[in-house]
């Protein structure tokens, strides 16, 4: 059985409820939010504050403060604000045990936040995205890899507190950076033994009709399960996707593995959840090609 520690996404700076409660200061909504994905079995909470340019300091210490009066699960402080970053770990309790997301390989990003992460003690999200921005393949990714794992390690930070991210794209998009990511996932284990791995699952569904997202977002983590994906960013409001997290949907997984291999089930013996998956698969593996009325087809 795998299982996948879920990294919950939703205390956001961009969501309604606790976007308006970051800006307002209202620490109600999100204590709930915090509850609430906890129940869900979440195994970290992501804080993401955005750019939060004017007040980055001040908002992420409140909102690491406001989570933890609540809840003992580990927290995962996201931020493009470095300095926010550096203010949210001075704040927290349990610094082993949280998530710095994320430190890409930008040289200036490197430099500010490795003593932070390195002195905190924490787990780190290792972003593979460059000076010039995204990876154009698996070879790319794997350089990156390697030149955030020596800076990482250089610091004293070592493989098992580095989590691999070798970024989600859009399917609308097309397929081809999706399977390029999942290729770098095969080789992690070569470039970086005993390092861990993640990906924020709602990427791939970005730009998709909302009621359709949860779809791609499960069946994507079900590919990544393959190449032992160790956390994943998830909504764990959405039951189905906890529930493959949790290892429950065995013959779900075991099903779209196989099709990884090239054994197809027959899709007229199919129905419900496992023809969904059947045809998810076809549109993220590029055999198919997107369109929002896949499911129907």
């Amino acid at each position: 059985m795998i299982k996948v520690q879920a990294i919950a996404e939703s205390i956001n700076i961009m969501g309604k409820r606790s976007g308006n409660a970051m800006k307002e200061r209202n620490p109600g909504p999100i204590q709930e939010m915090a509850k609430e994905e906890a129940a869900a079995g979440a195994s970290y909470l992501d804080l993401n504050i955005g750019p939060a340019r004017k007040d980055g300091t001040e908002l992420m210490p409140w909102v690491v403060e406001t989570v933890e009066a609540v809840t003992p699960v580990p927290l995962c402080l996201d931020t493009t604000n470095t300095a926010a970053m550096a203010a949210g770990f001075a704040a927290l309790k349990n610094k082993q045990a949280a998530i710095m997301n994320s430190i890409s390989a930008q040289p200036e990003r490197m430099e500010k936040l490795i003593p932070v992460a390195a002195e905190a003690g924490c787990n780190v999200i290792a972003l593979l995205w460059g000076p010039d921005g995204m990876p154009r393949d698996s070879n790319e990714r794997a350089a990156m890899a390697v030149d955030l794992m020596m800076a990482l390690a250089e610091a004293g930070i070592p493989n098992e507190k580095m989590l691999f991210d070798p970024i989600g794209t859009p399917i609308t998009l097309g397929a081809d950076q999706i399977n390029s990511g999942l290729e770098f996932m095969s080789m992690l284990q070569e470039i970086a033994p005993g390092a861990g791995s993640t990906v924020g699952l709602s990427n791939v569904s970005n730009g998709v009709a909302e009621h359709l997202r949860k779809y791609l977002d499960r069946t994507y983590l079900i590919m990544l399960m393959k190449y032992g994906i160790t956390t994943a960013i998830v909504n764990s409001y959405d039951a189905e996707l906890m529930a493959i997290c949790k290892g429950e949907r065995q013959e779900l997984v075991e099903m779209v593995h196989g099709m990884m291999d090239g054994t197809d089930p027959d899709p007229a013996a199919l129905s419900g959840t496992a023809l969904e998956h059947y045809k998810t698969y076809k549109v993220l593996s590029g055999q198919n090609v997107f369109s929002e009325s896949w499911l129907e087809l």
